[in-house]
């Protein structure tokens, strides 16, 4: 398993997030407006198998559920057919046993949405501001201080960064890189930013 880190190469704090609209593994179809009633918004490019994503889902739940204020949007584009647990079929079972919680679990099958946003490793979270209808980027890194998925995390970073934000403060702590697998692009997919 090779792990790689984030990078703020493509989107940076201050930029709008790029819309998309993506079937959500409940059945319903999401859109960036469809998030428009909360403050902030916390897209996690992330899949079922890699260990790095799976070891994060306890906290994306936890982030769901105490902020009322925050969605938790997560963005599988990995290539199921190189990774088949990476299905949306299984994403569909994910959610149904409640084993995922975020407020949506989206498939980005065409993998543009994840192209758009620079994402590379999985997971790979991305915090927006909701500014007067604009959802611009406040933060680009890790969920917490554990680098791999065997280690327990001292300090709840994205936690705090949130708690920041939804208190009407700039975030302007320096960005700390997620790590996880990387996207696994379709052959002759990858965006011209990745050299992976």
């Amino acid at each position: 398993m090779v792990s790689l880190d984030s990078e703020s190469d493509v989107l940076g704090r201050g930029d709008e997030a790029p819309t998309f609209e993506l079937p959500g593994a409940d059945g319903t179809t999401y859109s960036l407006s469809d998030f428009a009633d909360t403050d902030a918004l916390l897209v996690v490019f992330t899949c079922n198998h890699c260990p790095y994503a799976k070891a994060k889902i306890g906290e994306l739940n936890r982030l769901a559920t105490e902020y009322d204020d925050l969605a938790v949007v997560g963005i599988n584009s990995n290539d199921p057919e190189e990774y088949p647990e990476d299905s949306f079929e299984r994403m569909q079972e994910l959610v149904e046993r409640g084993e995922i919680q975020y407020d949506a679990y989206l498939f980005d099958v065409s993998q543009d949405v994840a192209a758009a946003y620079g994402a590379r490793c999985t997971p790979d979270p991305f915090l927006f501001r909701d500014d007067n209808g604009t959802f611009k980027l406040a933060y680009h890194g890790r969920l917490d201080d554990a680098p791999n998925p065997d280690d327990e995390p001292s300090e709840r970073e994205m936690a705090a960064h949130i708690e920041t934000l939804l208190d009407g403060d700039q975030i302007t702590a320096v960005e700390k890189p997620s790590r996880g697998c990387s996207i696994k692009w379709k052959p002759r997919n990858e965006p011209a930013y990745w050299d992976g």
